[in-house]
């Protein structure tokens, strides 16, 4: 059984994961995201990018990694030569190697109940770079220190890891533990790794890997919205979590929260229903508790509620106008552009609305659509604009920096903005599993044209319409943003209906 750095690092992220890698039926697995596609494309020319801009004169094995043994063989050649840096590389070693190197650190009782399954493991860890430094090494006067280039913005913990698991390798192979482990991010920005920590944190979390997959300890499922969005066993864990009506699929019960749960017994729908609010307090605080009773009887009834703390009858209904506008933005991070700004134009007079998009076909469009898009806005002083999370604010406050917009102008810009998601989570608990728009918007009745489409979904169809002018793509683009805008306007205009529902019938209660 091999232990990839990557299968190491899918396990630091969620080790219910490594676990179904291995032992999981890969039919249920779903297909791979083009976004993720796109990622392991972006990363390969970072990559490419980090080697040209420091001008490293790098060689690298004539096989592929995916044929990891001749790899690791042509690999260990390039070290035992002593070139300046080797590219997509690998290094291996079996559990016998790893234990004998590591003979001051107490391996768990479990490792040794399991010693039949550990012979049949071997570590592979394939780093960015392995560049040549001066020391001493099993090859003679010079080591080699190991360089992880990622996408990322910041030093995850998971990436702190895998440079620890590079280092560790790489040190069993070349009898000399390096100085440290190194990362370059994607500002291009170097990081260096305190091994001293993260080597002894790193052995506890392999070790931890082993036991489960040598016991076949299958992790519990938990559904956590962000962190599992990209992952291709999704679907199957949903459906395990929805079968088995699991507490990750109610709002606010995040990983943390579910651990103090458990630790006072509560484990399911069934015992969160019966365990008092002030017991549950006790555990998460008075208003998280409140907020997940609520939530669970929205789930468990199938309606919506008006929130315990939102003041029904003394808090001013949300802004509307003659003439409302509803806004959403499609972005591309790699590029760090907003290439579509689209609104929604409601006319409540005529009873009409008209889409608009201000698009960026070149993606050195982004200050024209600026401009076209602060110039329409401009043609209706007194209108209300809808959106749904803070990315259109902080977008607005981003565009208007980097294109000298006046101050006066972006304020009273942002003075018009109505963040519909704030008003939802601060008025209303609904029987969704998610306060997305687009599970808020499904639940309301409405449903994309688009059936696949997605914000992640939108940027590879952006990625397409550049590479390839086809304005297919741009039209899907096109589809799914006002899609996106009628969703919002669709939702304000339910929240608006049900709290004055709500309102006149507590005036009536209360007469």
């Amino acid at each position: 059984m091999l232990i990839t750095d990557h299968l190491l690092l899918n396990y630091k992220r969620c080790n219910r994961r490594t676990y179904l890698e291995i032992y999981g039926n890969p039919q249920q697995k779903d297909p791979e995201k083009d976004f993720l596609q796109k990622l392991k494309r972006e990363n390969q020319t970072h990559i490419a990018n980090v080697i040209k801009e420091r001008s490293l004169d790098y060689y690298k094995p004539d096989i592929s990694r995916r044929d990891w043994q001749l790899n690791s063989q042509q690999t260990l050649a390039l070290m035992a030569q002593g070139v300046e840096c080797i590219a997509q590389g690998s290094l291996s070693l079996t559990f016998a190697q790893w234990q004998t190197a590591l003979s001051n650190y107490t391996f768990s009782s479990e490792i040794q109940d399991v010693q039949d399954f550990l012979t049949e493991i071997t570590f592979v860890a394939a780093p960015s770079l392995l560049i040549r430094q001066p020391g001493k090494s099993k090859f003679g006067d010079w080591e080699y220190l190991p360089v992880n280039i990622k996408l990322g913005r910041r030093a995850k913990p998971e990436y702190k890891l895998i440079s620890a698991f590079h280092a560790q390798i790489l040190g069993i192979t070349q009898s000399a533990i390096p100085a440290y482990s190194q990362l370059i991010l994607k500002e291009h920005n170097d990081y260096y790794i305190n091994l001293d920590h993260w080597l002894i944190k790193m052995q506890h979390e392999v070790t931890d890997c082993l036991v489960m997959l040598a016991q076949k300890q299958k992790p519990e499922v938990f559904i956590s919205r962000q962190r599992c969005s990209l992952c291709s066993w999704y679907g199957y864990c949903h459906g395990v979590a929805k079968s088995s009506n699991h507490l990750s699929l109610v709002p606010g019960v995040t990983p943390k929260r579910y651990e103090y749960m458990q630790s006072m017994g509560v484990d399911s729908v069934e015992s969160l229903i019966n365990v008092s609010e002030k017991s549950l307090g006790e555990a998460l605080t008075a208003s998280v508790a409140r907020q997940i009773k609520q939530q669970i009887t929205a789930l468990q009834s199938d309606r919506a509620l008006v929130k315990s703390s939102f003041d029904l009858l003394n808090t001013q209904p949300i802004p509307s106008g003659a003439i409302e506008l509803y806004f959403d933005i499609e972005a591309e991070p790699e590029r760090q552009i907003d290439y579509l700004l689209g609104v929604l134009l409601v006319d409540r007079t005529t009873n009409t609305e008209k889409f608009h998009a201000f698009v960026a076909e070149d993606a050195a469009d982004e200050e024209k659509i600026w401009q076209q898009f602060l110039n329409f806005i401009s043609l209706y002083p007194d209108a209300p604009i809808f959106h749904y999370s803070e990315y259109e604010a902080d977008t607005i406050k981003r565009l208007a920096r980097l294109y000298d917009t006046p101050k006066a102008k972006t304020k009273e810009l942002l003075s018009r903005l109505v963040d519909l998601h704030l008003w939802v989570t601060k008025t209303v608990v609904l029987p969704v599993e998610s306060y997305s728009l687009k599970a808020l918007a499904n639940w309301i009745g409405f449903y994309w044209r688009e059936t696949q489409g997605s914000g992640d979904q939108s940027v590879c169809w952006y990625d397409r319409w550049l590479s390839t002018q086809d304005r297919t793509w741009l039209e899907l683009i096109l589809s799914y943003n006002e899609d996106d805008c009628r969703a919002t306007r669709h939702l304000k205009d339910w929240l608006l209906d049900f709290l004055e529902h709500q309102r006149n019938q507590q005036i009536a209660v209360n007469k």
